[in-house]
C-alpha cells in the first residue's frame, strides 16, 4: 500500500516540475521583450525566480525521491526500459540546470539568447517527457 501512495507523490511531483519546466521558457520568451531594467523585466525576474525556487526545484527533489524509491521497490533497476527512463530523466535534470543557469542571466541581465531560441527551448521538456511516459506505460523492451 505505501508503494502506491509513493506512486501517487511521484505523479504529483512530475506534473508539478513538467508544468513549471514548460512555463519557464515560455516566461522567458517574454522577457527578451522586454527592455533591461525596465518593469516588465523586474516582474519576469520575479516570476522566474519563484517558479524555479518555490515549484520547480522541490518538485524535482521529490520527483528524484520518489522515483528511485518506486524502482528500488519496485525491482525496476534491471528492466531495459528503466535504463532509458533513467537517462531521459538525467536528460531533463540536465535541462533543468539549463533553465537554472538563464535565470541567473535574466537576473544580472546577462540574457544573450533570443525569443526564438526560448521558443525552440520549450519543446525540449515536452518531447523528453512524451518518450518518458510511453516508457513508463508501454515498456516497449
Amino acid at each position: 500500500m505505501l508503494y502506491d501512495w509513493i506512486k501517487a507523490l511521484h505523479i504529483l511531483a512530475v506534473i508539478s516540475w513538467m508544468a513549471g519546466m514548460l512555463y519557464l521558457p515560455r516566461l522567458m520568451v517574454y522577457h527578451c521583450d522586454a527592455p533591461a531594467g525596465s518593469p516588465q523585466s523586474e516582474t519576469f525576474k520575479v516570476m522566474e525566480r519563484r517558479l524555479l525556487k518555490a515549484i520547480i526545484n522541490p518538485a524535482m527533489g521529490v520527483t528524484w525521491l520518489a522515483g528511485l524509491w518506486l524502482a528500488w521497490q519496485g525491482g525496476w533497476w534491471v528492466a531495459p526500459w528503466f535504463h532509458a527512463k533513467f537517462a531521459l530523466v538525467l536528460a531533463m535534470s540536465g535541462f533543468h540546470g539549463f533553465l537554472t543557469a538563464r535565470v541567473r542571466d535574466f537576473a544580472e541581465d546577462r540574457n544573450t539568447r533570443s525569443a526564438r531560441f526560448y521558443r525552440v527551448a520549450n519543446e525540449v521538456p515536452t518531447l523528453l517527457m512524451i518518450a518518458i511516459v510511453i516508457l513508463v506505460v508501454v515498456k516497449p523492451f
